[in-house]
Formats: structure tokens, sequence, C-alpha cells
């Protein structure tokens, strides 16, 4: 896969954003040393998301995603290398300070809000067993990456698969759909809410005004909204029949309406 940012001519490939980051493979390397351990031990299930962590084990909202996930397989590689491809832009792009912060906080949001979810299930009954198996381990780190990739060069061209050409601000809804699809076969309700969050903390973290301006607008929304219903009231009160301004009406202008 590669990507344009800027003139049709020039074609970057993933990861090209500058050299191997030492951060990136210390993340690689992490996530394949418990990938490994994993598999002759179930120690480190205390580090993955469960339950419990609104039982008190509140360490398991900042260590799952750092616990590598699924069977043994050789799909574990392809998966560190899609991470390796977008973390390291993403590293390049933001500098060392505002990744690490990208990454904990977005993990850790979206690991709160499923868990607060899945409370609001279970007390109301609907309590499944297979609560977060949607955003263990690399996923999310992924997730979020590849999150962040698509805000930070959102007019880049993908070419998926060096063929079909996709804008990355298009990876944001793909990614939430991808979620909701995992959710239909695993009825992980509370995962489904973990990769939504995790999406768009993403999102507000490297673009805080937009969090701002999509609050504004649901406010002037709402206002909106009131005035208009404020005004259906008033109007069915007086039992005049009110009509917007139309100044290029000829039969407005002409007849009997109150303005």
């Amino acid at each position: 896969m590669t990507f344009r940012p800027g003139a049709p001519t020039r074609t970057i490939s993933f990861g090209g954003g500058g050299p191997p980051s030492r951060d990136v493979i210390a993340m690689l390397i992490i996530v394949g040393v418990t990938y490994s351990l994993a598999a002759f031990t179930s120690a480190v299930d205390i580090l993955r998301l469960t339950p419990m962590v609104w039982r008190g084990w509140l360490w398991q909202l900042g260590t799952y995603p750092w616990i590598g996930a699924g069977r043994p397989s050789i799909w574990i590689l392809l998966e560190l290398l899609i991470l390796y491809w977008f973390a390291n832009d993403v590293f390049w792009a933001l500098g060392r300070r505002r990744f690490w912060n990208l990454f904990l906080w977005a993990t850790i949001g979206a690991a709160f809000a499923a868990a607060v979810m899945d409370v609001l299930l279970t007390l109301a009954g609907f309590g499944v067993p297979t609560s977060f198996v949607l955003m263990q381990g690399q996923r999310m780190l992924i997730l979020v990456a590849i999150a962040a990739f698509a805000t930070l060069r959102s007019e880049a061209t993908i070419l998926l698969f060096f063929v079909l050409p996709l804008k990355a601000r298009w990876f944001l809804w793909i990614e939430i759909a991808i979620g909701f699809v995992g959710f239909l076969g695993t009825k992980d309700f509370p995962g489904f809410v973990g990769i939504c969050a995790a999406v768009a903390l993403s999102v507000l973290l490297l673009r805080p005004g937009r969090g701002r301006g999509v609050l504004r607008e649901a406010r002037l929304r709402s206002e909106r909204w009131w005035i208009e219903r404020k005004l259906g009231r008033m109007r069915k009160k007086s039992g005049l029949r009110v009509v917007p301004r139309q100044e290029d009406d000829e039969s407005v202008r002409r007849g009997p309406w109150v303005h």
C-alpha cells in the first residue's frame, strides 16, 4: 500500500515519514514478547481487559493493548507490519511526546468507555461473556495508529493493494464498519463502543478544535429546534398563517399573508 500526500506524481511508502523509530520498534517488541508468552502461560491474561476492571483491577485499563492477542498464527507478523507502517509515520509526524500521549489516552479512554457500557449492560441484565474480545492487544494499537494517520493525512490518497485509490479520511469510517461487523459476530457491544471511542478520541486529541466545533454545532442545532417548536406553538395559538419571506413570489406579495 502507498499514499500520495501531495502532488499526484509523488508516491511514498507507508512508514516513509522517517527512519525506523526506536519507540515504534519497542512497541513491536513488547507486543511480540507478550504474544509469545501467552502461548506458554495464562499469567499474562491478568493484564488483558476483562470485566474485573470495574471490580478493582484498574491496571487493565492501561495494560490491555500491550498484550499480544490472538491464537498462534503467521498473521501476527502481518499485524505487526501494519502497525509499523502506520505508527512509524505517525511518530515522525507528532514527535515522541504527542505520539505516546495519543496512544495512552486513546486506549485508556476507549477501555473506560467500554467498561462503563459493560457495567450498564450487566446491571440491565444484558451482560455478555464475550465482553472486550474486539479490543484486545495489538488490534487496538493498530486501530489508533490508522485513525491518527487518517486524521493527520486526511487528504492523502491510499492505493489499497496498490490498485484501489481511497482517501485516507475514509479509514475512520472503515474502522468503525469493521468493528460493527465484529460486533455482529461476537455480540461484544462494549468492545464495539470501545472501538468507536478510540477512533473518536484519536481524532479529538489530534484535532481539538474539531471537538469544539462539533459541540458548538450540536448546541446551535438544539437551539434552532427549540425556537422552531416555540414558534410553532405561538402560530397555532394566534390562528395566523405565517409563511417564510419570499420577495420574488408574486402570489405571496398579493396574498393576505402576515410575516
